[in-house]
């Protein structure tokens, strides 16, 4: 086969895990953090957008029937694709923190009891947990995640008052002596008349509940991914939910049979802690998602050899060079060119990708390192339909296909990323536009026209976001966005 030919029939997946999770599997990178995660010791996941969380959780999902060999059951507590189960709330928002977090609790205490329910557990308890929640009408014959949150707010509104808990007592018409009470599932602790009647609190059912999974030998993971989805362009509101959902899980972290799996976003999780979160320091079952330039060598290797063109073109061993880490490095340089630009102070291919592909806070994400990929195989095939020469030796890749590669994935990480998702700082980066790329806090001053005071504050926030980052009393615009904003090498005090 020829390198076009070979080039035409590879493939190297998708930027984004929703959108290939029937061939995730084969070239997904076993990290620490991934082992961390499937053996349980792990609740919550950070990391920065494209850094794999969305891989991590599909591939929990995908491993559910080995997980519950183990006793774990897996949940999901967002729509994995498609509207967030939790979009509603960006328009009818619980009142307060209490609301908030009794909306989780009993949210994830609604999926716990669905779950029991379809599983058939018989024991009392378990009996007990589906029929408060039935009787509440939480458990709907056709139950989908978005209603379940629906019918969770709706609930947790009428009951959250103290008035609410008082008139919910029925009461004798004849004597006045109470019978009973309208709802038996209490958001507060009911008091010893209330408890005799039937009323329980949420805590205690949740307990019941655990206790209930406990007798059966199954822990239930509640897996919660797309939270940044769920209030897009709603930052206050997404604050205090978040911040609330925190708050369930310290409260509710000593049940063993229910544990949250929360994957977040670091720069969401920096926004929620900005004005002070107290409580962040009790969360010790975290991982944050770091990638090790090793790791995105393993990653850039799978995928390259996930392709049966490939492997017979290279007479490639998959599984010997996979066993081998200098086997892969090697393997790279039989595709790659060994630099990019050519000399004695050069990087390597790998370390130029890297550099390429990384923001302001130093870090590649694997998504722009795949989008890097699949942008090099359209720009390699363009280049040999045309006509030019074949890369030289054995290679697939020229040197100048990299570089007509990157701006296609700077155009789309700035438009999608921070155009869609700081909008507010959207003015000042489009200023930036043919612009030296580098610069002072006087430059930049001057180029947004504001005092430097004011500057000083926008580069914080920009340096936040990965759009600026710091070099000695310089800040530079990082090469993942300089094609996208058409940046100018050199500094701004030159002009």
């Amino acid at each position: 086969m020829t390198p076009l030919e070979v080039l035409k029939a590879s493939s190297f997946g998708r930027r984004t895990a929703e959108e290939e999770h029937d061939h995730l599997q084969q070239y997904f990178v076993e990290t620490e953090q991934w082992t961390k995660v499937f053996s349980g010791d792990v609740d919550i996941i950070y990391g920065p957008k494209g850094s794999g969380k969305s891989a991590i959780y599909s591939l929990i999902i995908k491993n559910e029937a080995t997980l519950f060999d183990r006793g774990v059951l897996i949940v999901p507590g967002e729509n994995p694709q498609g509207a967030p189960a939790f979009q509603h709330l960006r328009d009818d928002t619980p009142d307060g923190e209490f609301e908030f977090v009794s909306l989780w609790k009993l949210y994830v205490l609604t999926l716990c009891g669905q779950s029991i329910k379809s599983y058939g557990f018989k024991s009392k308890k378990a009996q007990q947990v589906v029929q408060a929640l039935e009787d509440a009408g939480l458990l709907p014959t056709h139950f989908t995640l978005s209603k379940i949150v629906k019918y969770v707010l709706e609930y947790v509104r009428q009951n959250s008052s103290v008035e609410a808990v008082e008139n919910s007592m029925q009461f004798d018409p004849v004597t006045g002596t109470p019978v009973g009470v309208a709802n038996k599932i209490y958001l507060r602790e009911p008091s010893s008349i209330q408890a005799k009647l039937g009323a329980v609190s949420i805590d205690e059912l949740y307990q019941v509940a655990n206790d209930a999974l406990k007798e059966e030998g199954i822990q239930i993971w509640i897996v919660l991914d797309r939270l940044d989805v769920a209030f897009t362009d709603k930052p206050t509101l997404e604050d205090e939910a978040l911040k609330a959902l925190f708050k369930f899980y310290l409260d509710t972290k000593g049940s063993s049979q229910i544990r949250p799996k929360i994957f977040l976003r670091t720069d969401i999780w920096q926004s929620i802690t900005k004005q002070g979160f107290r409580e962040a320091s009790h969360i010790e079952r975290s991982k944050t998602i770091t990638w090790k330039e090793a790791d995105l060598i393993n990653l850039v290797v799978r995928r390259l050899l996930s392709n049966q063109a490939i492997c017979e073109y290279y007479n490639a061993d998959k599984a010997a060079i996979l066993s081998d880490f200098k086997k892969q490095t090697d393997f790279i340089y039989r595709v790659f060119p060994d630099q990019v630009d050519s000399g004695g102070n050069k990087p390597s291919t790998m370390t130029w990708i890297l550099s390429r592909t990384a923001d302001g806070t130093k870090e590649s994400a694997p998504r722009e390192v795949i989008h890097l990929l699949n942008e090099l195989r359209e720009e390699q095939i363009s280049r040999l339909e045309r006509g030019e020469s074949f890369p030289q030796g054995e290679r697939l890749f020229e040197q100048v296909t990299f570089k007509e590669a990157l701006p296609a994935v700077s155009k789309v990480r700035l438009e999608q990323t921070i155009f869609a998702e700081f909008p507010d700082e959207r003015p000042f980066v489009e200023a930036l536009t043919e612009q030296k790329a580098t610069h002072t806090t006087p430059t930049l001053a001057k180029l947004w026209s504001v005092e430097e005071a004011e500057a000083s504050k926008i580069v914080g926030r920009l340096l936040e976001i990965g759009v600026l980052e710091k070099q000695g009393a310089f800040w530079r615009v990082p090469f993942l966005y300089r094609p996208a904003l058409s940046s100018i090498q050199g500094s701004a005090d030159d002009a």
